[in-house]
């Protein structure tokens, strides 16, 4: 991994701040690039951004039998996957919870899996123990040459500043096209503008980087994950590990998962929730003024402070002095908290108050 080291280093000479993450390698050389000395604004994110995406593992499964496997393993389908689209996947417990959730695309010999760095071991050491007889190998192609360095872009000049590079951008969200110079990833889009990753090499990273931050604003993983955030894409962690299952993170309203396509693990739970009664949590975005707001952490609604009800997804910091967040949450408190100021709080029923935003996307009518 020395040219990724490098990449970091390269990062952290252009006054980048490394933060270590559990299960990530410490250190400047290679730990995760959170910032650039402040984080990023949700306008500074509207306007252009370009981000250093040094947080994500990447797991690449070769051979004649991964499509299928892949397929039996994960909520959505695999094998109809084309060289053009990208897709959300999960993969569930037995009981239908969330272990990871992967963006996924693929080329002429591999798919590909993207997830947090810190838990990519662990799944795909898990992944590994289902191949059984399939002919099907799994290796961490973040190490490969060409998937070194992924590149997170968006807002309103980012399509402009990729354009320099890229003779045709990937036409809607979830697409792909492959160049010369990498991969050219476009995700879901936040703030009515297109968002993309670049997985590219150290050698072209360093290259397009001093270029596209004349243009966009630099940030790291904080930057990206905002953006996530106000895209309303949800990621598991470490820390909500098996707390879901994927509807609660509204991870089939985002095509995440395939009703069709057969078993995996977990099946009969996520379609139990889907088609026998109706839905008592889902996630929504929100905005609390704490900055120690942390994934994992809980939710109180204060006219019931005793029990909690709901956690967060995902946070990151919004530049000014507070966190936005994915949280999952009884429907009944996202009612009242969308509807009175202070009537959720994070911590508990005394801690600070949720500022809930609207999202972008619609919940299902029959919820909410």
């Amino acid at each position: 991994m020395e040219i990724m080291n490098n990449w970091n280093q390269f990062l952290t000479a252009q006054g980048a701040r490394p933060v270590a993450i559990d299960g990530a390698p410490d250190g400047t050389a290679n730990a995760p690039v959170a910032d650039f000395g402040q984080s990023l604004t949700v306008p500074q994110l509207q306007e252009g951004f370009v981000a250093a995406i040094t947080d994500q593992g990447l797991i690449g499964l070769n051979g004649d039998d991964v499509a299928s496997f892949l397929h039996g393993q994960l909520t959505n389908d695999v094998e109809h996957l084309n060289q053009e689209q990208v897709r959300l996947a999960g993969y569930c417990t037995p009981k239908g919870r969330l272990l990871a959730s992967f963006l996924m695309w693929r080329n002429a010999t591999t798919i590909y899996l993207q997830l947090p760095r810190a838990i990519q071991p662990a799944i795909q050491k898990r992944l590994q123990m289902f191949v059984l007889r399939a002919k099907a190998k799994l290796h961490d192609a973040s190490a490969d040459d060409a998937n070194q360095v992924v590149l997170g872009l968006g807002g309103q000049k980012a399509s402009a500043a990729l354009s320099a590079w890229f003779p045709a951008l990937p036409a809607t969200p979830f697409s792909k096209v492959e160049h010369a110079l990498g991969t050219l990833l476009r995700v879901a889009d936040a703030f009515g503008s297109a968002r993309y990753e670049w997985l590219t090499s150290a050698a072209t990273a360093r290259d397009v980087w001093p270029p596209l931050t004349e243009q966009l604003a630099q940030g790291g993983n904080d930057a990206w994950q905002l953006s996530e955030i106000h895209a309303g894409i949800p990621q598991i962690t470490a820390a909500t590990q098996e707390q879901f299952v994927p509807q609660m993170v509204n991870f089939e309203l985002l095509g995440g998962v395939n009703f069709k396509k057969g078993c995996y693990p977990g099946q009969e739970i996520v379609a139990r929730s889907q088609y026998l009664g109706k839905l008592k949590r889902r996630t929504t975005l929100v905005s609390i003024a704490d900055a120690t707001v942390v994934a994992g952490g809980e939710l109180f609604a204060v006219s019931d402070p005793e029990q909690p009800c709901g956690m967060v997804v995902n946070a990151a910091p919004n530049g000014v002095g507070g966190i936005d967040a994915l949280v999952e949450m009884k429907l009944g408190a996202i009612e009242e908290g969308s509807s009175a100021a202070g009537a959720v709080r994070y911590g508990s029923a005394q801690g600070a108050a949720v500022q809930f935003l609207p999202m972008p996307y619609v919940l299902d009518a029959l919820d909410l």
